[in-house]
């Protein structure tokens, strides 16, 4: 997507990039939309970059984005296929390609209604930890079914691009 120059048409919530901080983008405001990918904004705001919840796409002038899980067949309990597919929405704020795709999770455990799961980021020194940990967190909270969601980093194996996906591999011409 090309950045285009939008404004706040109502107070807008964000995270701000990479610490993952809440704050509130007032109306009125221009803000550069830099991304959007798997239902969400990434937005420059006073020279920082900020996410922005698909479901607060309308004040930014933009879609409005929710969750549609794909599995409805059990009411009961969380479905490993609606974690995955949360997970599969939620991209790096700078780079073109979903978490899993990047290969950046590990390990998804479902214990009942609560979910663990078991990351990596490309470097120890990757500064986007905390902001994927929020959008995480978030994302998966929206699944049906699921009480909590916990997130733990690791660096053992560390990442590397072999992990990615060929798909991923294509889109940043790292084959």
């Amino acid at each position: 997507m090309q950045r285009k120059i939008v404004t706040t048409v109502e107070d807008c919530p964000a995270r701000l990039v990479p610490t993952g901080d809440k704050i509130n983008i007032p109306k009125g405001n221009f803000i550069t939309l830099t991304q959007s990918l798997g239902g969400t904004y990434t937005v420059i705001f006073q020279g920082n970059m900020a996410r922005i919840a698909g479901e607060h796409g309308e004040y930014i002038g933009q879609a409005r984005h929710s969750l549609e899980f794909p599995d409805k067949s059990d009411i009961h309990h969380v479905s490993l296929i609606n974690v995955q597919y949360a997970l599969e929405t939620i991209y790096d704020p700078e780079i073109p390609v979903n978490i899993r795709d990047l290969g950046l999770i590990y390990d998804i455990q479902i214990d009942d209604r609560n979910i663990c799961v078991t990351m990596t980021l490309t470097s120890p020194g990757c500064g986007m930890g905390p902001v994927l940990i929020e959008e995480i967190k978030d994302r998966l909270a929206q699944v049906p079914n699921v009480n909590s969601v916990n997130v733990d980093i690791t660096f053992d194996p560390p990442w590397s691009r072999d992990l990615m996906t060929e798909e991923a591999q294509l889109e940043l011409g790292v084959y």
